[in-house]
């Protein structure tokens, strides 16, 4: 059976309108303006529609689930901060509205590396850099 058009435009304008609340929510977030982060039937609400559509179109449209692209929104955010500001991992967290045992333990499952590690990681990477390119 074919699907329609209009079916598959209206999925990805589910998904576009999503991804838009999501980044706004997240930039709300790091600014302060919200001091809770959204779930599914948050977004849902926002899009007015029922959250088990939200979540099975986007699964439709996109093959991934949408805590996937909150997951990795996140984790982006998250390694953006480590890497340019000296706010220590507890401040991190709190401000991603985490417990910071608890973002240590997201931060690990989606990067494979604590908080700490990254950091160090990162900063040696860039001392190293430094190096080769100074002989």
């Amino acid at each position: 059976m074919k699907i329609p058009k209009k079916f598959l435009s209206r999925q990805h304008e589910i998904t576009a309108d999503f991804l838009r609340e999501v980044d706004n929510h997240l930039t709300d977030i790091l600014s302060g303006k919200k001091d809770q982060m959204f779930e599914i039937r948050d977004f849902a609400a926002l899009l007015y529609i029922h959250p088990i559509h939200l979540s099975n179109t986007i699964k439709s449209a996109t093959g991934y689930s949408p805590c996937y692209f909150m997951e990795n929104r996140l984790t982006e955010i998250s390694k953006s901060l480590l890497q340019n500001s000296d706010m220590s991992i507890a401040e991190i967290a709190r401000t991603l509205t985490y417990d910071p045992s608890n973002f240590t333990k997201f931060f690990k499952r989606f990067s494979g590396k604590t908080p700490k590690q990254y950091r160090v990681d990162y900063f040696q990477s860039l001392s190293s850099e430094v190096n080769k390119i100074a002989i």
